[in-house]
């Protein structure tokens, strides 16, 4: 399907997520992805900070209010808890969470998981994989709009991870 895929490789897009697990058949599958220069522990702290804000286009998603450039301090994420917060108000539930791999949700019938994969130098894959029960005609429209979203907010999880040296330790 047209806009199913960014920034992946064949062998990401047939690997296992979490995900998959809780959508048998899905209508919508989307992976995504983007080359962290930074090491996974870097990037662990943003990917678990979507629990405040979305960090895609937020006069789009977080009705004009600006995802957090900073370190929240958030403890970490546990399954049962809110997956994220858009415009101020919570939404979806955390389905599992392995600290510092991988970090599945829910939130209006998407299933998604942000799986972090070390790389060689010191650097991190960031994937992310989307999967919906919904009706053939809708599945394109929520492929081509996720893509638009998702993509922003992997660029911009990239970017805030490489921007910190005294966590990706490339400087004290």
């Amino acid at each position: 399907m047209i806009g199913d895929r960014w920034g992946v490789t064949e062998s990401e897009v047939n690997r296992s997520y979490p995900c998959d697990e809780f959508v048998a058949t899905p209508a919508v599958r989307a992976w995504r992805g983007v080359r962290v220069a930074a090491p996974a522990e870097a990037v662990w702290p943003w990917v678990a900070q979507v629990r405040i804000a979305p960090y895609s286009y937020d006069w789009i998603d977080n009705r004009g209010r600006r995802s957090p450039r900073e370190l929240a301090g958030l403890a970490e994420p546990r399954a049962g808890e809110q997956f994220t917060t858009v415009g101020g108000r919570p939404l979806g539930r955390i389905l599992s969470v392995e600290t510092g791999r991988q970090l599945t949700g829910t939130i209006m019938g998407a299933y998604m998981s942000y799986v972090l994969v070390p790389q060689d130098r010191g650097g991190t894959r960031l994937l992310l994989k989307v999967v919906m029960e919904t009706s053939r005609p809708r599945a394109f429209g929520l492929t081509l709009g996720d893509l638009i979203m998702a993509r922003r907010q992997l660029l911009n999880l990239k970017r805030l991870a490489e921007r910190h040296p005294r966590l990706n330790g490339s400087a004290g």
